[in-house]
């Protein structure tokens, strides 16, 4: 066994643990009381435990954990790909713009009541798709993609993308208003039991399809004319992991709304912690990301006297120092 394959193994297995114990939590803790022994007790068959407290541990609470961490994996990984394939430690699909323009598609679907899968994911796959090309041809010019111009880029385009959600918001005079509202601003509460399934299906085959494109993104980063020297069609790869990563990106928006800079935080810290090789980065922001948004998620929903708040307040809280920290830092 390779000291590579070796490594990928023990990221794995320890980040997957710091994963379960925080399912543990997220599962175990929350808004309407109990506690890791209630958790523990709806396991007795002996306990029989009250159907009440079995219902919100695993008709609520599990499924919304469950989509946290997909939501985590997903944004982590989107983020990882995005710098890898732009060269840029604060390039992510919120910053991007790519979460904006999922956003306006999915709000688009549901005004048109379209059904949440295929029909909003649909819309929300084509707004990501033609936000990321839209942000590709402003900050392209003759020259390989300038840092400065993508993040103005991304800014001008996710600007623009809040004035039109507003727009559409205004538009709406029913029921509808508030939930799209809450949505905007990453929503977990919604998820059920369907939801969860559907996101796992949909995502993890492309969490394996990214570990597998993991050593040409480690070869993207050394520059497009050394990738095509050892062999990388790199048109043809860089095409299918922006396809991917706006296809993962738009499911997560079309259920959860918009979840910022967990992109930018996760990959950005394991890449200090790990070091720069993708076949051991990937397995780690699978992991760390989906247990970074189910312990935010945790605390989004226990901070609160009552009720409880977006969970991208807490990202937000969260990453746009961190991202004021890494602007100052590439100067």
């Amino acid at each position: 066994m390779s000291a590579v394959v070796k490594r990928i193994l023990a990221v794995s297995a320890m980040l997957s643990l710091v994963l379960l114990a925080a399912m543990v939590a997220g599962v175990g803790f929350g808004s309407s009381g109990g506690g890791l022994a209630d958790f523990l007790e709806t396991f007795s068959s002996a306990g029989n435990p009250d159907a009440t407290l079995h219902a919100i541990v695993w008709k609520i609470r599990f499924p919304r954990v469950v989509i946290a961490a997909l939501v985590g994996a997903t944004l982590s990984l989107g983020g990882l790909v995005f710098q890898a394939l732009l060269r840029n430690p604060l390039a992510e699909p919120y910053i991007l713009g790519i979460s904006g323009g999922s956003a306006i598609g999915a709000i688009i679907g549901i005004l048109l009541n379209f059904s949440r899968f295929p029909g909003v994911s649909l819309f929300a796959f084509s707004g990501g798709m033609g936000t990321l090309l839209l942000v590709l041809l402003l900050s392209t010019g003759r020259s390989l993609l300038k840092k400065e111009a993508l993040l103005l880029s991304g800014v001008m385009v996710n600007a623009f993308c809040s004035a039109v959600i507003m727009f559409l918001i205004s538009l709406t005079q029913d029921a509808r208003l508030n939930n799209i509202m809450f949505w905007l601003m990453g929503d977990l509460s919604s998820g059920g039991q369907a939801e969860a399934v559907i996101m796992g299906l949909m995502l993890a085959p492309c969490f394996l399809i990214l570990f597998w494109f993991a050593n040409y993104m480690n070869l993207l980063l050394m520059g497009k004319e050394t990738a095509q020297s050892l062999g990388v069609n790199v048109r043809a790869i860089t095409l299918s992991l922006l396809i991917l990563t706006s296809f993962m990106v738009s499911a997560t928006v079309c259920y959860c709304g918009l979840v910022a800079f967990v992109g930018l935080v996760i990959p950005h810290l394991f890449r200090l912690i790990l070091g720069g090789d993708h076949r051991v980065l990937v397995p780690a922001c699978v992991f760390g990301g989906g247990a970074y948004l189910v312990l935010c998620d945790l605390l989004a929903r226990t901070l609160p006297r009552q009720g409880e708040m977006p969970v991208g307040v807490i990202t937000a809280l969260i990453g746009a120092p961190v991202f004021i920290f890494l602007l100052k830092r590439s100067r």
